[in-house]
């Protein structure tokens, strides 16, 4: 029921990270003004270390912890996300995706799947920044769903070729399948 978070889970909603995230700085900043806590601002990026530190502010006062628990439990939850080991794995992911999206817009479909094709690793040959078989099955929709029309050919064949064998051995290779990869196989 407070206004203050429902405006901060809208902006998480509808803005960029950076922005979403500016937003909860500000929202921290006028709760604790409001509740004349020593708060010092500060200008420039906003690290979740700094969220961390304005929340620690209502940490002694349970009338402001009660006043504003709703927007602090938002802005606790996107510190954990932002602090999470994977936030840059997601990053890049998204970057990617982008990417590939202007590689369509630029050359035809033959052109993005061997772009794809060298990230596609087997279970033992990839690392915790390397995306899984889940990942690239999404990249795979998500592409095919935007490209439209595609021009059938030669080229196409031996590129959708290659993909499916590089999906198909990564897929093998998984010591322990996710159920979405049991449910595909």
């Amino acid at each position: 029921s407070d206004p203050a978070a429902k405006a901060l889970w809208e902006s998480f909603m509808n803005l960029k990270q950076k922005e979403a995230v500016m937003e909860a700085r500000r929202h921290l900043v006028e709760a604790a003004s409001r509740e004349n806590l020593p708060i010092k601002m500060s200008m420039g990026r906003v690290t979740p270390e700094q969220l961390s530190s304005y929340i620690q502010l209502f940490r002694n006062n349970l009338k402001a912890l009660e006043n504003h628990c709703g927007l602090l439990q938002l802005v606790l939850a996107a510190v954990q996300t932002l602090k999470h080991p994977q936030t840059s794995k997601w990053d890049n992911f998204l970057a990617f995706e982008r990417l590939l999206l202007q590689t369509i817009g630029e050359s035809e479909m033959p052109s993005v799947l061997n772009q794809l094709l060298p990230m596609i690793k087997s279970y033992n040959r990839r690392t915790k920044d390397d995306y899984a078989c889940e990942d690239f099955l999404v990249l795979l929709i998500y592409i095919y769903s935007v490209v439209g029309e595609i021009k059938c050919g030669k080229e196409l064949d031996i590129a959708e070729e290659e993909v499916k064998k590089a999906l198909v051995k990564a897929i093998c290779d998984e010591p322990e399948p996710s159920p979405l990869l049991q449910k595909i196989t």
